[in-house]
């Protein structure tokens, strides 16, 4: 058997995760990227409640762009239901995470992102549906 490496080199077993499967550092950034949309949606839906009850949140790696589509890649959007079906805000991971510098970044603009698809939803002005709002524009 000289020349069969073996990956128990000192006899010690295999080794386990290095921490529990709870523990917040074990998480993938996507799953860490669903955390943060969802806690936005609960935050943002305390006040919105009843007027997104219809609407339903999304987040997806990237978006789906054509050969022909020019400008910058979208970072959310609002998709309008079939008959039947609720209307889909999503977000897009991968973008929001290239764009962000840090976490608190991230943070900042899938909470500014959510802001502004639902106020356009619902007509209104951003800082009416999120005082803490931003304008890129400051």
């Amino acid at each position: 058997m000289a020349g069969v490496r073996r990956r128990d080199r000192r006899g010690r077993g295999l080794r386990g995760p290095l921490t529990p499967p709870r523990a917040p550092i074990s998480r993938t950034r996507a799953e860490r990227f669903d955390d943060l949309v969802a806690d936005e949606v609960r935050r943002l839906g305390r006040r919105w409640d009843r007027e997104l009850a219809q609407v339903e949140f999304a987040v997806e790696d990237v978006p789906l762009i054509g050969d022909d589509d020019e400008g910058p890649v979208p970072l959310s959007a609002t998709e309008a239901g079939e008959p039947g079906e609720p209307v889909r805000i999503v977000v897009y991971r991968r973008p929001v995470e290239a764009r962000a510098d840090d976490d608190a970044e991230t943070t900042r603009l899938v909470r500014d992102l959510l802001v502004e698809e639902i106020a356009d939803l619902l007509g209104l002005s951003p800082e009416s549906v999120d005082p803490s709002y931003d304008s890129p524009d400051d």
